[in-house]
């Protein structure tokens, strides 16, 4: 119990000695520091939570140009945390993280723009397009498997097999779960390539590693047939 409590007040040491240094930097306009302080606001580490603060630092920080201060606000605007719920507003401050070249803050517009109950009861495909690609090639594999998911079902893009199974594999590589389910289903059925069921059942044993049910029964259903 002592070695529990001690490690207890070194960390609020450090929290203290941390949010003195951030008040510091955010007075000198260092971005890092505000965003660093918003963070310590909005979770109540070292400070009391306090979700306003919160927003004021993330606001100081996104006008310095720091992309995780613009996605933050996004977040808090969508779920309205802080602030009333406001989706434009959101997607403003998405858009800006995206523009600092934040993966994160692209993925998010291509969601709300895919998703008809995130942006006033229309889907943008061509929107969601454009941002999920920017996000893939900024290395954020959800949207390399959310794009191929796109021109498997020639949604905002002209249908094309043959690129939805290469976003799935550069979404696979990155982890994405359902990619790489979506790879076995391709191979399994032959859709943009020739069946194969060893690849399928490769990658849907990788989906299953990754926790995703589906390629755990796919899986075990492929042991039983090969």
């Amino acid at each position: 119990m002592r070695k529990v409590f001690v490690f207890i007040v070194l960390i609020c040491i450090s929290y203290a000695e941390d949010f003195e240094d951030f008040i510091k930097g955010c007075e000198s306009n260092n971005a890092s520091s505000c965003y660093e302080l918003g963070v310590m606001y909005d979770n109540g580490n070292g400070t009391l939570q306090d979700f306003g603060q919160a927003i004021s630092l993330y606001e100081k920080a996104c006008s310095l140009k720091f992309p995780s201060a613009c996605y933050n606000l996004g977040i808090s605007h969508q779920s309205a945390q802080g602030v009333k719920q406001d989706i434009k507003k959101a997607m403003t401050f998405y858009e800006k993280a995206c523009e600092y070249n934040l993966a994160l803050g692209c993925y998010s517009l291509g969601v709300l723009y895919e998703d008809k109950e995130g942006f006033f009861g229309k889907r943008y495909y061509k929107e969601a397009v454009r941002f999920y690609d920017k996000a893939c090639n900024l290395g954020e594999g959800l949207s390399c498997n959310n794009l191929a998911l796109l021109y498997d079902n020639g949604k905002g893009v002209t249908q094309n097999s043959l690129k939805a199974m290469e976003l799935y594999n550069k979404a696979c590589q990155k982890e994405s779960a359902s990619a790489c389910y979506n790879l076995g289903v391709s191979y399994y059925k032959g859709l943009g390539v020739e069946v194969n069921t060893v690849s399928a059942k490769e990658f849907f044993g990788k989906a299953c590693e990754l926790k995703k049910q589906k390629g755990c029964d796919a899986y075990a259903e492929l042991n039983r047939q090969i």
